[in-house]
């Protein structure tokens, strides 16, 4: 750096250091953030209680054992719901908020649940499940916007990160509700009515709470209310009533400065803005491909037909099943959520690598394991298949799961952040969707050979992987949107926000700056009263005539 430029501040210069628990606004606010973090839970149990229900004598008997085209509805009808509902979400989200995006979503849950625990025919029941499916889709949409979009800047990755981990929870909680009624209520109708109706407790608390919860600060910049986006990163993310607050200020100014910047490049804001721009369609490139790679990666084999998988290695015991089955849930929930943990001290692009290369090899020998069973008769083939199979979902939840829906996220501007995401979820619903129908025909037609097409498809994700996915650690959520733009906006908006973030410290302490001069004392006295009242300006003042002197840049690390 030439002597005399003045260096670059960054979030790290402003944020709160030390423990976030004592922060009281910190604290608080990831307390309100557990509510739409419920909402991946739900997405949880919604998806797997249809499965759960099917095992259970008094659903079966109810609707006559429901099979082959009514039995695939019911199947698909959530995200038939969802498929339909989609278009719809990110208009809503933008235009009236995430908050009441999440409200209504919730309300037409509810709906759907009432209609579910009711019904008396399939076709009831299948429409009650498409009901859900809309409500659903509105929900997981407005629920990570809002998550990301609010959460403490050190927080958010592993916030983002532990939300799409949450799902497990849900499963883990459908098997178990399930288990329950049947065990209490046996072939009574109870034993079906009960679980449905347990899925109507998170949408009602979000009805009855999400109020409570501030709004996202850049839905509020981007309708021209930048007084209350200020007044609530003062209360959550300052810890007080403090408009000025140095951090509150570098966060207005890059959510104001990036918005106006998006404005320029995307002038009508639509789903054709998605790919109108080389940033844009750097950023679909990604995101498209980690949606399929989510669910064609040899995931969907065990996710939907676990039942055929064992059959092909010789476990029949229905409670041999179930005891790995349940195991897998609470394994794959407690590896994700750990992931979470350490993506911001890991990297995004090096656990997507690790990720990629070892599903990779453990597939491998998963369909050599099989390949040996099947053709040779090997038991002890057999037996390694099981915890081949957990070691194969340890590096697809490293990745996969806590990151798919938070680097979708950090990577999308505010802009077109609500219709990247919807597209993202519509990617997942279609892959899913070749998964219930094309992977027991072939399992069934082919056998183990089918495992070979995922093999030779998990090299092309690692290629893909190492060559195009970047890394977004240490960068605020504008920062990291702007990544696949211009080298230019990146700096120009770290140089807003740490400008205005400068100047708002140095108007609050040019008062006592003036009465330490008069009084001969100088500023830099370490029991100055200024720099105990403002220490992160006086420590940034000093570092700026450090750079003027030595012409020097020092590095300055990320928070993360």
């Amino acid at each position: 750096m030439a002597p005399g430029t003045v260096p670059e501040w960054t979030i790290i210069d402003f944020i709160h250091r030390g423990p976030w628990w004592t922060n009281r606004g910190i604290l608080i606010l990831n307390i309100m953030l557990v509510l739409p973090l419920l909402t991946s839970v739900t997405n949880g149990l919604d998806s797997s209680l249809v499965n759960g229900l099917q095992i259970l004598p008094g659903w079966q008997d109810y609707f006559g054992h429901p099979e082959g085209r009514d039995l695939g509805l019911i199947g698909f009808a959530q995200n038939l719901g969802g498929i339909l509902g989609l278009p719809f979400t990110p208009f809503i989200s933008d235009h009236f908020g995430r908050r009441a995006t999440l409200f209504v979503g919730s309300i037409i849950m509810l709906a759907g649940v009432g209609v579910q625990a009711a019904s008396n025919s399939v076709a009831m029941f299948i429409a009650a499940r498409a009901t859900v499916g809309v409500g659903l889709i509105m929900c997981t949409n407005a629920a990570p916007l809002l998550l990301v979009e609010l959460s403490y800047p050190t927080q958010r990755g592993k916030l983002s990160s532990i939300y799409n981990s949450s799902w497990y929870i849900g499963s883990i909680i459908s098997a178990w509700v399930c288990f329950g009624a049947y065990m209490g209520a046996r072939d009574s109708v109870w034993s079906w009515r009960a679980p449905s109706l347990v899925q109507g407790f998170v949408p009602l608390l979000q009805v009855a709470l999400v109020w409570f919860i501030p709004e996202s600060p850049r839905f509020l910049v981007s309708k021209g209310l930048e007084g209350q986006a200020s007044t609530i990163l003062a209360k959550y993310h300052a810890n007080g009533d403090d408009a000025r607050d140095p951090l509150v200020v570098f966060e207005i100014a890059q959510i104001r400065h990036a918005l106006r910047m998006e404005e320029e490049i995307n002038k009508n804001t639509s789903y054709l803005s998605l790919f109108a721009t080389p940033g844009n369609r750097k950023r679909m490139r990604i995101i498209i491909a980690i949606a399929m790679f989510s669910q064609w990666s040899g995931n969907g084999l065990v996710s939907y037909y676990i039942n055929l998988v064992l059959d092909g290695v010789g476990v029949t015991r229905t409670e041999t099943k179930a005891a790995i089955n349940g195991g897998l849930q609470i394994f794959n929930f407690c590896i994700a959520a750990s992931a979470a943990m350490l993506i911001d001290w890991v990297g995004r692009r090096s656990l997507f690598i690790v990720s990629n290369a070892g599903m990779l090899i453990t597939f491998s020998a998963w369909t050599v394991s099989s390949a040996l069973y099947n053709t040779m008769g090997n038991a002890a083939a057999a037996r390694a298949t099981i915890p081949l199979i957990f070691l194969y979902y340890f590096f697809y939840d490293i990745a996969y799961t806590p990151m798919l829906v938070a680097y979708t996220l950090e990577i999308l501007p505010y802009k077109v952040r609500a219709r990247g995401f919807a597209l993202m979820n519509l990617v997942v619903m279609l892959t899913s969707t070749f998964n219930q129908f094309i992977n027991p025909w072939a399992l069934e037609a082919i056998g183990w050979w089918y495992y070979i097409v995922y093999c030779g498809w998990l090299i092309v994700e690692l290629v893909f992987v190492v060559w195009f996915v970047v890394e977004t650690k240490g960068r605020t959520l504008e920062e990291t949107a702007a990544i696949f733009d211009d080298e230019y906006q990146q700096h120009d908006l770290r140089v807003m926000g740490g400008e205005a973030a400068t100047m708002s410290m140095s108007r609050g302490v040019i008062g006592v700056n003036e009465t330490d001069e008069h009084s001969g004392h100088s500023e830099d006295r370490l029991d100055s009263p200024a720099r105990k009242e403002y220490p992160q300006y006086f420590e940034l003042q000093s570092r700026q005539r450090r750079f003027s002197d030595d012409g020097d840049s020092a590095v300055i690390k990320s928070f993360y």
